[in-house]
């Protein structure tokens, strides 16, 4: 009967303790990103950015969560990948790049986050993400058709949330097509990677205070999709209803 108090209070007492220690992450790989760059090359700073996601995801432990990382045997070599995945908070993106460390997962990132935010900033600029201005349509397909070019060319992936913004409820949105089908085009031999994430909308159901102590995340990849010579509707589709199926919201 006091489990729910006490969950109730250590989610009180360590949320700022996640949050101060997130932080100083953030703020420490800042400069060895910067570093690694400038004395060793890209690849070293890569490292780094690795590093620091694994350290993100092993920051959740303080809050007691329990993390689950399953399906990554799934994903084919050598191709050029494109990771469609449901999107919930913040703390998806250390996920992905931990995750998918071996295929070098980029971003489709609005433009604002490219600047003022140690280490994530820096790895959105100098990782070759697509930065877009969602006010200008033109340079947005661009920037996303670039990055389609680069994992064609590199078997490289890139990760794209076509819900567009977070379900704060966890609840997963229609995807947007339009990202997606700029990457095809660009990409022409990827495959389509359904990325699940489930638990952080739970993790934030009061926002950022305090955040749910003891909560179960999974981070699961489904059957790959092949999209050659396929509507894109059609594939879109699919996908969506692999991720609301995982998601036990089929109705």
């Amino acid at each position: 009967m006091a489990i729910k108090p006490m969950k109730k209070i250590l989610s009180y007492l360590l949320t700022p303790v996640f949050h101060l220690y997130y932080f100083l992450m953030l703020g420490l790989f800042h400069p060895i990103q910067v570093t690694a760059l400038y004395f060793f090359g890209d690849p070293a700073r890569k490292k780094s950015v690795d590093l620091l996601n694994l350290f993100l995801i092993k920051g959740l432990y303080i809050l007691g969560c329990k993390i689950r990382f399953s399906g990554f045997e799934k994903i084919p070599d050598n191709r050029p990948i494109i990771i469609v995945s449901n999107h919930q908070s913040m703390y998806d993106i250390p996920a992905v790049v931990w995750g998918f460390k071996k295929y070098y997962p980029r971003f489709i990132s609005k433009i604002e986050l490219s600047k003022n935010l140690p280490s994530i900033s820096h790895n959105l600029k100098h990782g070759k993400s697509a930065l877009i201005d969602r006010a200008n349509a033109t340079q947005s397909v661009k920037e996303i058709f670039k990055l389609g070019r680069l994992i064609q060319e590199n078997n490289h992936a890139a990760c794209i949330f076509p819900e567009g913004t977070r379900s704060k409820t966890g609840r997963i949105k229609n995807f947007l097509p339009a990202g997606i089908h700029t990457l095809l085009r660009a990409a022409p031999s990827a495959v389509i990677v359904p990325f699940v994430i489930d638990g952080h909308s739970q993790l934030m159901a009061k926002g950022f205070f305090p955040l749910k102590f003891g909560q179960n995340i999974s981070y699961t990849i489904l059957d790959p999709v092949e999209p050659k010579e396929r509507p894109i509707e059609e594939v879109v589709n699919q996908v969506h209803g692999s991720i609301k199926l995982a998601l036990n919201q089929d109705d």
